[in-house]
């Protein structure tokens, strides 16, 4: 029995899919959950198959049949959706009667497991290629929370190389940096639930300018990810009325550090000139 969510054990059993399956599983990601909730027969006909194709991909997820699918859907939906206080209300009345600090690390720590579990190595390493390529300019841009993340992963990728652009989060803004966005260029894109209309905008708009998008996203993934391939889902939901960051910045950790292996003596001389005016404008204490 499949668990996890249902892009998640789409995921999981891609290789096992024939192709009117990955025809329907595509489909059904285009607007992810939305597309799945009409009926069976409107699903079918929205993704050109068969009814039996949409019966046959409901039982390789784990349910016993459409209604099931349905309903997993619809939570998904509500949880895409919630705002802060019914995250809240929820934990709340699912709490277990032990400590926060164990009960939130116990969380943090299975978002973890299961974010990682889910990583493609092939898309992690292409990811890496990508931005380790300083022929390529690379935008980072996040939301209104994610924002954060952004800033953290544009500091330590302007010090490994350069062309690092932090595009700001405020949408009559970024069409200003868009202007500069060319071919082949790297877009990395933080978006997670309440996703953002203007980040969507901005995504579809550098697609069409043939920018390759890179998108750190949730277990539920932003609707950007239809604009690229290069998707990573980190699971985000702790016992709290906001949504954890820890997976997402371990996952960023490791990029910045693969990256930085792949071009180690040219960010060595970077990180060596940058400690230099670190000491001719003396910003860093001495204690010697």
């Amino acid at each position: 029995m499949l668990s996890g969510t249902i892009s998640e054990r789409l995921q999981a059993k891609s290789d096992a899919l024939t192709r009117a399956e990955r025809q329907l599983a595509d489909a059904i990601m285009e607007n992810y959950p939305v597309s799945g909730l009409g009926s069976i027969t409107s699903v079918a006909h929205k993704a050109g198959v068969s009814t039996p194709t949409v019966a046959r991909l409901v039982q390789k997820l784990g349910f016993k049949g459409f209604p099931g699918f349905q309903k997993q859907l619809r939570k998904e939906l509500e949880a895409k959706i919630s705002g802060p206080i019914a995250k809240y209300d929820k934990w709340a009345g699912d709490a277990p009667d032990t400590h926060i600090l164990n009960r939130f690390t116990d969380a943090v720590m299975k978002n973890i497991k299961k974010s990682l579990a889910q990583i493609d190595p092939a898309t992690f390493d292409a990811t890496c290629k990508l931005l380790a390529d300083e022929q390529r300019t690379i935008y980072v841009v996040g939301g209104r929370i994610t924002r954060a993340l952004a800033d953290y992963f544009f500091l330590h990728m302007q010090v490994i190389r350069p062309n690092v652009t932090h595009i700001q989060s405020i949408s009559n803004a970024w069409p200003h940096y868009l202007l500069n966005v060319k071919k082949g260029d790297v877009i990395v894109i933080f978006d997670v639930r309440r996703y953002e209309n203007s980040t969507l905008k901005l995504a579809e708009m550098a697609a069409n300018k043939g920018a390759t998008i890179i998108l750190m996203t949730d277990q539920w993934i932003s609707p950007i990810s239809q604009f690229t391939d290069l998707v990573f889902s980190s699971r985000i939901v702790v016992p709290s009325a906001w949504d954890s960051s820890v997976a997402s910045l371990l996952l960023l950790e490791t990029i910045l550090a693969e990256v930085q292996e792949l071009i180690w003596p040219h960010t060595r001389s970077r990180m060596q000139e940058l400690e230099d005016m670190f000491d001719k404008t003396k910003f860093f204490r001495k204690f010697t």
